[in-house]
C-alpha cells in the first residue's frame, strides 16, 4: 500500500476518503437523531436523475447530481415539515421518479454508454482535483453551520416543538439539515455509490451513538470511525483488487459486527 502513495489517483482517493468520512460522520449523526435514515437512500437514488440530466446536457456530473439532490431536499422539506410521519411516503415517490428521470435522460443521450457501476458502487479512485475542492468546500460549510448553529440544530433535532416555542425557526433549520444531507449524499456517492451510501452514513453513527453521550461527541467519533473504515476498506480494495465502495462497506459491516460481539461479551 505504501508504494501506491506515489500515484496521484491514490493520493486523491485517500484525501477524498477522509473528507467524505468526516462529512458523513457529522451529517449521518443528524440524519440518525432526526430519524431520517431513509432520506439518505431516497436522495441518493433521486440524484441519479441529476446524473442523467448532466449526461444529456453535457454538464459536470457533480453539478447535475447536486442540483437534483438539493431540489429533492427542498421538496421534501416543503412537504414534510409539518407532517414528518409521512416522510417515508414522499421519499419513496421522489426516489422512484428521480431514478426514472435519470434512466430516460441516459436513454435519450445519443452515442453515450454510461458506466452505471461507477455510480452504483462508487469510483473513489477516479476522484479529480476539482472533486476534492468540492468535497473540501462542503466539509468547511458543514463545520461552519454545525459550530455556529449547534444549539439550534441540537434543539430542532431532539425536540422541534420545544425549539419552536423558544423562538427557533424550525423550518429553516429542518430545511438546512436536509440540504446539507443531500450534498453529503452526493459526495458519498463518489466514494461508495448510491446503493451503499446509507451504510456509510449510518454504521459509524450507530457505533458512535453507543460510545458517546452528546450530539457533538457522536459527530466527532462517527467521523473518526468512518475515516478508519474508509481507509481500511481502501487498503483492502488496493491489496486484493476489489471494488473500493463495496470494500469500504464490508469493512464497516465487519467493524459493526465486532463492536456488537464485544458489547455482548462485555455484558
Amino acid at each position: 500500500m505504501i508504494e501506491a502513495l506515489q500515484f496521484s489517483f491514490m493520493q486523491h482517493a485517500i484525501i477524498a476518503g477522509i473528507l467524505v468520512s468526516l462529512a458523513a460522520g457529522i451529517i449521518g449523526s443528524l440524519i440518525v437523531v432526526n430519524r431520517m435514515v431513509f432520506l439518505a437512500g431516497g436522495i441518493a437514488h433521486t440524484s441519479y436523475g441529476g446524473i442523467g440530466l448532466a449526461v444529456f446536457l453535457g454538464l459536470p456530473i457533480f453539478l447535475g447530481a447536486s442540483l437534483f439532490a438539493v431540489g429533492a431536499a427542498l421538496l421534501i422539506a416543503l412537504l414534510t415539515h409539518r407532517n414528518r410521519h409521512r416522510i417515508d411516503t414522499f421519499i419513496g415517490l421522489i426516489w422512484a421518479v428521480g431514478m426514472a428521470i435519470g434512466v430516460i435522460f441516459v436513454d435519450l443521450t445519443p452515442g453515450y454508454n454510461v458506466d452505471l457501476m461507477s455510480y452504483l458502487f462508487g469510483s473513489i479512485l477516479a476522484v479529480t482535483t476539482q472533486d476534492l475542492y468540492f468535497m473540501g468546500g462542503l466539509l468547511a460549510i458543514i463545520l461552519f453551520v454545525v459550530v455556529f448553529w449547534y444549539r439550534q440544530i441540537l434543539a430542532v433535532s431532539y425536540d422541534s416543538e420545544y425549539a419552536q416555542l423558544r423562538g427557533i425557526n424550525t423550518r429553516f433549520f429542518y430545511t438546512l439539515i436536509l440540504i446539507l444531507s443531500a450534498l453529503t449524499v452526493v459526495i458519498a456517492i463518489k466514494v461508495v455509490g448510491l446503493i451503499l451510501v446509507i451504510a456509510m452514513l449510518t454504521i459509524p453513527v450507530y457505533i458512535a451513538e453507543k460510545l458517546s453521550n452528546s450530539l457533538f461527541g457522536m459527530m466527532f467519533l462517527s467521523g473518526a470511525i468512518a475515516t478508519l473504515f474508509t481507509l481500511t476498506g481502501l487498503w483492502f480494495s488496493y491489496t486484493f483488487d476489489l471494488t473500493s465502495g463495496a470494500s469500504i462497506i464490508l469493512v464497516s459491516a465487519a467493524g459493526l459486527g465486532l463492536f456488537l460481539l464485544a458489547n455482548r461479551l462485555k455484558s
